[in-house]
């Protein structure tokens, strides 16, 4: 993989334009002094997850004025913008809004001075961390040129700005207010996301899941506590916990089967006050990460009948034994269906050439774009693709060794904004107008 992404680095320079991107393209260029004035705009001012009301209603005005029928607070925060255009299927192009709990640290002219309130209840800085504002950006920006090329396609557009992706709780929101009946519900579900380990303007694609399922679990631990000189007299929750941690990892080595990626993380131990006193409980949290329903299955269940079966070896009496819960509702996790997906990915190697158009390794990461498939996939197609950020100075730089990236969620993430929504907003409105076109 890092030797294609070197050959694909240095291949960019001599990449030859076919023809029939250069509408698009010149288009896009024209716009984007604009476009890189929204993108600003946008990253100074972010807002978190449920709290997107001002972003939201800048937005949904800019849809208004290009001529969608625009809807907003669906799923409290969210717009939907619709745009019939004679016969023909639906597609649905979706970005996420929302800036995540952080104080940014790029040094950026525009970076973020916002302050707000989380779930916590701890005022925070905010920044967009995860790109969110290059989603929006590249969204406005295929609003733009669709509605001024509807001689080009026939059907229905439907374009999303969804809450809460960051709580993975935004999408469910939108679907659970009516978006698939209120609104017209889409044949195709297209959307991005921006990559901080690729170079600026390239896609990858993975057919199949792409990312995981997203749980948060919780394990409370019982013991019986006492002083610390005199263990004998109590049972104690740290060993305990402890034990059901070590015995928590044989679930990936030994019961999940080599070729099923999963992954069970305790990112939280927490028990006691005081040195010489003996905790009456242990908590822990964890995370816990797979692809199909049947893997997910067998990882909650093993994790419950992990807990129960190290507290009755540690001889917890009955009613003394550790409960666990699973978070409701998760993040499932997002399928791209694969012949839809080659399909499109054929159609964007022909227009930005085989060098960057690459098939990558799908990942445990979450995203909850994988509802809208999931609220009816016997008849939706659909696709989350990857176009890279890092800024191609910085990518050679670290390739050299002289450098680290930043990753997503890093208070130190700035994206060659340009370059992302250049290219994802030419990749979204070619593969709709493809899609849409007339017969």
């Amino acid at each position: 993989m890092l030797k294609k992404l070197l050959l694909a680095s240095a291949a960019f320079a001599v990449t030859v334009v076919p023809a029939n991107a250069n509408d698009l393209r010149t288009a896009i260029a024209e716009d984007m002094p604009d476009l890189m004035e929204l993108y600003r705009d946008l990253h100074a001012n972010p807002e978190l997850s449920f709290q997107e009301v001002e972003t939201a209603a800048k937005l949904a005005k800019r849809a208004r004025a290009l001529g969608f029928e625009v809807t907003e607070q669906v799923g409290k925060t969210g717009v939907v913008a619709v745009m019939r255009n004679g016969d023909g299927p639906t597609v649905m192009l979706r970005a996420d809004m929302d800036g995540l709990p952080l104080v940014e640290k790029t040094g950026l002219p525009f970076a973020s001075k916002r302050t707000a309130i989380p779930a916590s209840g701890v005022e925070t800085g905010v920044m967009h961390a995860c790109g969110h504002d290059t989603h929006m950006t590249a969204w406005i920006s295929a609003a733009q040129l669709l509605s001024e090329r509807k001689d080009q396609w026939s059907g229905t557009l439907v374009m999303i700005l969804q809450p809460a992706e960051e709580l993975g709780e935004g999408a469910l929101a939108m679907l659970e207010d009516g978006l698939y009946t209120r609104f017209p519900k889409p044949d195709y579900v297209l959307g991005f996301h921006d990559a901080a380990q690729f170079p600026a303007g390239m896609i990858g694609y993975s057919p199949g899941y792409a990312l995981a399922n997203v749980d948060s679990v919780d394990i409370t631990v019982p013991g019986i506590g006492g002083h610390g000189a005199y263990p004998h007299t109590t049972k104690d929750p740290v060993v305990l916990a402890s034990a059901i941690v070590m015995k928590l990892q044989t679930l990936v080595s030994r019961e999940s089967s080599p070729l099923d990626p999963a992954v069970v993380t305790v990112g939280s131990f927490h028990a006691g006050y005081k040195h010489n006193i003996i905790s009456d409980e242990a908590k822990l949290q964890l995370t816990v990460r797979s692809y199909s329903d049947e893997s997910r299955q067998l990882l909650l269940d093993g994790i419950k009948r992990i807990a129960r079966g190290e507290a009755i070896a540690a001889g917890m009496p009955e009613d003394r034994m550790p409960t666990v819960t699973v978070q409701d509702p998760y993040t499932p996790s997002t399928y791209n269906t694969p012949e839809f997906t080659e399909s499109v990915m054929a159609g964007l190697k022909t227009r930005f050439g085989d060098e960057r158009v690459m098939k990558v390794p799908s990942v445990m990461g979450g995203e909850d774009f994988g509802q809208f498939y999931r609220a009816d996939p016997d008849n939706i197609e659909s696709l989350i693709f990857w176009v890279g950020g890092v800024p191609q100075d910085q990518f050679d730089k670290a390739q050299a060794g002289e450098g680290e990236l930043p990753s997503l969620h890093s208070p130190f993430w700035a994206p060659d904004a340009e370059k992302v929504v250049g290219t994802a907003a030419e990749a979204m409105v070619a593969t709709t107008l493809d899609l849409l076109k007339p017969e």
